[in-house]
């Protein structure tokens, strides 16, 4: 059970959700970060009191020292100040929910310190997850997955003494606002279409993943890590009610399933409670309102971002953090109105085909491909 908590990213939605369970168990908060969102900063701060609060850029924290300086909060910037947040002593937990790869490096130094990730931040395990796996046990450091994917495996497995005995894990994927559709059909689709996730309020960044089921890519790499199984053993189903959050087959044929009401309060409580179960203000599952729940094939001819997530992961090496900054890359200009909504996946494939392989032994190895990565996803659309 959380002493006490730091969470990375705690504007955003993960993060706000977590805030709703500290207040539910009492856990008290010992470093809040943001990334510009000053205002609601401030407000997480006035409530929740922490010791230390982070924003990404040093005007935006000059902002916040003005809006809560009578308060005895210390506010710093960057990524010196997400290392010092995830690494406080006093701190038991750290949720790691900020988007993106600039939540390696502070995940790295909380593991290194020892602490409990209640881990929300996909780059971290796609980018460099043999590298945090083995950081992991060498330090001591404690990894439950938040995603709600990751977190009904998880929970499939506490019984499970020998790894060796998975046959396979199936990944659910609610298909995302476009699951039907023909690239033809796709080619024409907006931002906001795209911003309509039919089962989840998330932030736009992960919204525009699931549209392209690229977020169900990276949750296959991670997947590989986190559990120590190969590509093959990993399968995804469409399951459109998300209600069967995933589930894990067994080499006797038997098959454990985690079942539950789409609220990421769940596995966030989970996280933060482990190994013990609490009341939680969630809806309960009600069998027999929710509907029929049923499953499909994914179509990796509509939505090839997938397809190259998994192509990625059997590739293994800096493919897997070449894919990662290539879509961020993507991601954002496509959220700026910049290109369009195959243009994703293309860059993507551009970077993953023209930026140089190599192991992925190291961080600086794992960021010189994210840069590189990004790099050819600009000069893709610079000479269009």
């Amino acid at each position: 059970m959380t002493k006490r908590l730091v969470i990375l990213g705690s504007t955003g939605s993960i993060g706000r959700q977590t805030l709703d369970v500290c207040d539910l168990l009492q856990i008290p908060v010992a470093a809040l970060t943001a990334g510009a969102n000053v205002a609601r900063m401030a407000e997480q701060c006035r409530k929740y009191r922490p010791a230390l609060a982070v924003m990404a850029s040093e005007d935006a924290a000059i902002r916040l020292r003005e809006q809560i300086a009578d308060l005895p909060t210390e506010v710093r910037s960057g990524e010196d100040g997400l290392i010092a947040a995830a690494t406080l002593s006093d701190a038991d937990t750290v949720v790691t929910a900020v988007v993106g790869m600039v939540g390696l490096k502070p995940t790295l130094a909380a593991i290194r310190a020892g602490k409990r990730i209640a881990l929300a931040n996909k780059e971290t395990l796609v980018c460099a997850g043999e590298l945090v796996m083995r950081e992991a046990k060498r330090f001591g450091a404690e990894i439950v997955p938040v995603d709600s994917e990751h977190s009904a495996i998880f929970q499939c497995l506490m019984g499970c003494k020998d790894r060796s005995e998975i046959r396979n894990l199936i990944l659910t994927c609610s298909g995302g606002p476009f699951f039907g559709m023909t690239p033809d059909a796709l080619k024409s689709v907006t931002k906001r279409d795209a911003l309509r996730h039919p089962n989840w309020k998330m932030g736009e960044k992960i919204t525009i993943d699931c549209a392209t089921l690229m977020n169900k890519g990276l949750e296959f790499i991670e997947a590989m890590r986190l559990y120590s199984v190969t590509p093959e053993q990993i399968k995804v189903v469409i399951h459109r009610q998300s209600i069967i959050h995933s589930l894990v087959e067994f080499n006797d044929g038997a098959v454990m399933a985690q079942l539950g009401v789409p609220d990421m309060r769940l596995p966030i409580q989970l996280a933060l409670t482990y190994p013990q179960r609490m009341p939680s203000p969630s809806a309960q599952l009600d069998l027999l309102s929710c509907g029929a729940l049923t499953f499909d094939a994914p179509d990796l001819s509509s939505f090839p971002a997938l397809r190259l997530a998994m192509e990625a992961a059997r590739t293994g090496g800096t493919a897997c953090p070449i894919l990662n900054g290539a879509n961020e890359a993507a991601v954002a200009m496509y959220l700026q109105d910049r290109i369009g909504f195959y243009d994703i996946s293309d860059s993507v494939n551009h970077a993953l085909q023209t930026v140089a392989m190599q192991p992925a032994d190291d961080l600086e190895t794992v960021l010189q491909a994210d840069r590189l990565a990004r790099q050819a996803v600009e000069a893709y659309f610079s000479s269009r």
